[in-house]
């Protein structure tokens, strides 16, 4: 099995594949979310993993449009809680660090153990890329923050483990491949569907009341801008139930009442660690 991730060996991204689809699996690193998705699209790999969420920062909207404009299928999803670590070559103790470099993120969510030191923080593109750098060039003074993985493949020591300041720090991640129709979940209990909803008074209400008289929770609802429009939606939504003919019948429902529906995936819904 081989994955796209964005970013290099040792980032949370591979972190959430081998979690997904365990540690046999082969990763195939991507620069880019557009290069990841192209990769899928055109065949090189056999799925693709991108984060989608995170529960301190948020959604990331650019990903949800371009997981519809790719016209790729969501077949899972993966938790994973996210550990920063500070990571250091096996010869470096705390008082011979002068600078740790890392993701803006990571540093903003291990500010407040950092702020105990006199280091000079320095914003790079990729934590894992960090961790990468600090092995190759043997450095003495700088440490990086990143995940156990990338101190396991870089052969760094872990000189403080979650550092993060808020420890209930956790990101979705979306499994996605090549559509066909006859790629089929087993035990599916989770969706995921993009619309336009009339911007009349209480359209989005009506809906929403015929999606929860399905027995079918909205996990999530989303709002995406349409581009070039005044302020005008459309919508992602996450919908958790128990039995598949259940969501079946709640898609006829509404299929009346939206425009431009699409089904980017029925899948079987992960579990939070």
């Amino acid at each position: 099995m081989v994955v796209s991730i964005q970013g290099v060996e040792g980032s949370f991204h591979q972190a959430a594949a081998i979690k997904f689809f365990g540690k046999k699996v082969k990763v195939h690193c991507c620069n880019t979310f557009e290069n990841l998705v192209q990769t899928v699209r055109n065949g090189e790999v056999d799925a693709g993993i991108m984060a989608i969420e995170n529960s301190l920062a948020g959604s990331l909207l650019p990903n949800y449009k371009m997981i519809l404009e790719s016209d790729l299928q969501i077949t899972g999803e993966n938790y994973l809680h996210i550990s920063q670590n500070l990571l250091v070559n096996k010869n470096v103790e705390l008082e011979d660090i002068k600078e740790v470099h890392s993701h803006y993120m990571a540093i903003l969510q291990s500010i407040d153990f950092l702020n105990q030191y006199h280091w000079k923080m320095v914003e790079t593109e990729d934590t894992a890329l960090s961790a990468k750098h600090i092995h190759q060039y043997k450095s003495k003074h700088i440490a990086g923050i990143g995940s156990k993985l990338a101190a396991e493949l870089y052969e760094l020591k872990v000189l403080a483990a979650d550092i993060q300041t808020n420890k209930k720090n956790y990101t979705r991640f979306l499994i996605v491949e090549k559509r066909t129709d006859s790629l089929v979940i087993p035990n599916a209990n989770k969706a995921s569907i993009h619309f336009h909803a009339d911007h009349k008074k209480g359209s989005l209400a009506k809906l929403l009341t015929v999606i929860a008289k399905h027995d079918i929770n909205l996990s999530k609802l989303q709002s995406i801008p349409i581009p070039g429009s005044k302020f005008n939606y459309s919508f992602h939504a996450d919908l958790e139930f128990e039995e598949n003919i259940y969501f079946v019948n709640a898609m006829y429902k509404i299929k009346f009442m939206i425009t431009n529906l699409t089904i980017l995936g029925v899948y079987q819904r992960g579990k939070l660690p």
